[in-house]
């Protein structure tokens, strides 16, 4: 699959010239490294009982722009329901690699063909404090595709534009205190849908590759 560079401006004015190979390439450098107020990203302890997973971040390209695509889960599920999320979910014994566990569960969760699919890198795992160690695997789709939501795990699929959270503005760091718990957390909401916790995380990581200098 190939694409023309998409111009991007972030509400913020700044320009992001990004193609399918320019995210690559951005993709491919050393990680880069969160700052010292990001204290939403956590290590779990060496001793921690660690569940792996894997999410497919797609990344739509729209022409003139380039779309990040998102679900929200179903009100009635036992874990993080009604949150908004990425296709994704726990590593299973015939998985041969992340990868395999993104496409996997992509193509169960919004029925996402995995030959429209085009895998440009990946983000550093993501930890979280339930124990879930998260592979994000970054997916190009070139219009069109079609898309069958699971409607036991999904309610709805949306996109939104890749310059929204590319925009510092636009992310909020917030903390919350429950049951003696302390937890600092990102927020990016966008138009009355609240995008938070690790998806908000994990496109803050994607914003910190394709943004570094």
């Amino acid at each position: 699959m190939t694409a023309p560079a998409s111009r991007l401006t972030a509400p913020g004015g700044g320009i992001f010239r990004l193609s399918r190979a320019r995210v690559a390439e951005r993709l491919a450098r050393p990680v880069a490294r969160p700052r010292p107020e990001d204290r939403h990203i956590i290590e779990l302890p060496a001793d921690a009982r660690v569940t792996l997973a894997a999410v497919l971040v797609p990344l739509v390209n729209r022409g003139a722009e380039i779309h990040v695509l998102l679900t929200q889960r179903t009100a009635h599920l036992n874990d993080h329901p009604s949150q908004i999320s990425f296709p994704g979910g726990r590593v299973e014994g015939g998985d041969e690699s992340r990868i395999e566990t993104a496409l996997r569960e992509a193509e169960e969760e919004i029925g996402l063909a995995r030959d429209r699919i085009e895998i440009v890198g990946m983000l550093p795992d993501y930890e979280i404090p339930s124990g879930f160690r998260i592979s994000p695997v970054i997916g190009w789709i070139e219009p069109p595709f079609e898309l069958r939501l699971d409607p036991f795990e999904v309610s709805e699929a949306f996109e939104v534009p890749l310059a929204f959270f590319l925009d510092p503005a636009n992310h909020q760091r917030r903390t919350y205190h429950f049951n003696g718990r302390h937890r600092d957390y990102l927020a990016m909401p966008y138009q009355g849908r609240y995008i938070w916790g690790a998806t908000a995380g994990m496109l803050y990581s994607l914003y910190l590759q394709l943004t570094a200098t």
